[in-house]
């Protein structure tokens, strides 16, 4: 019976409130007796998924299999312990993203942790997370977004792997520059001490920060570095996507 009603509550909030194709915006009518599709058939093979070889400490995709680690990775140490990427940022996942983060596309959320879930479910399960924390924006420029687009990611991973996401956990008390404006020096300045733990979480072991784009990982670092000195055993990392190559995004 509990199925059943899931299902139901299901269909009736795609008929009420049908989402829209996080690739092409077309609205998305289900049918009351098939499953709800959150993604449109003709745009389920646009997102480039990343593929090996990618390098062992960040996830992002390299041109040579004969390497371990990408460019920043190998120039800079990085304090969190592993990091993983969805999709490669381009094209229709560059596209994307910018709908779901300035145009108010806030339904995508769903589609893209269903998708970070499936592939990374068993490694998320592997690192024993205790809890999900996303990258948090600036207060300024969340009440003009209104909303975290890292946070509504989180919080969808979260509810599907019944993992608690603390949203508050983290806060960003810097009002930083774009980092793909910056040089590398200027990256890496740029976000010392823009984050701080906001409270005491002694009972968390290992965290999961979750982000939207990664680039050089300046930010997941400088994020993973507050939550250690506050008594985190182990960081790790999750982006929706990532670029290729140096100092991309």
């Amino acid at each position: 019976m509990e199925y059943y009603m899931e299902f139901y509550k299901e269909h009736m909030r795609h008929l009420l409130f049908p989402p829209r194709c996080p690739f092409c915006d077309k609205v998305m009518f289900s049918s009351v007796f098939l499953p709800p599709e959150l993604v449109c058939a003709s745009c389920s093979g646009k997102a480039e998924y990343v593929r090996e070889p990618v390098c062992k400490k960040c996830g992002k995709p390299l041109d040579d299999e004969r390497q371990e680690y990408c460019y920043d990775c190998a120039q800079h140490g990085h304090s969190f312990a592993q990091g993983k990427a969805l999709w490669v940022y381009r094209g229709a996942v560059k596209e994307s993203v910018y709908r779901f983060k300035y145009h108010g596309r806030q339904e995508y959320a769903r589609f893209y942790a269903g998708e970070l879930v499936r592939v990374y479910g068993s490694w998320i399960r592997s690192c024993g997370i205790d809890a999900l924390v996303p990258i948090p924006l600036f207060r300024r420029r969340q009440y003009r977004r209104g909303f975290n687009q890292a946070e509504r990611i989180a919080g969808e991973v979260g509810r599907q792997m019944d993992i608690p996401m603390y949203g508050n956990l983290l806060v960003r008390v810097r009002d930083t520059k774009a980092q793909k404006e910056l040089n590398d020096t200027e990256r890496k300045n740029n976000l010392k001490k823009a984050f701080k733990i906001t409270e005491n979480k002694v009972q968390l072991e290992h965290i999961l920060l979750i982000d939207d784009i990664y680039t050089t990982g300046s930010t997941m670092n400088e994020a993973a570095v507050e939550l250690k000195r506050s008594g985190v055993e182990e960081v790790y990392c999750l982006s929706l996507c990532i670029g290729r190559g140096y100092q991309e995004e």
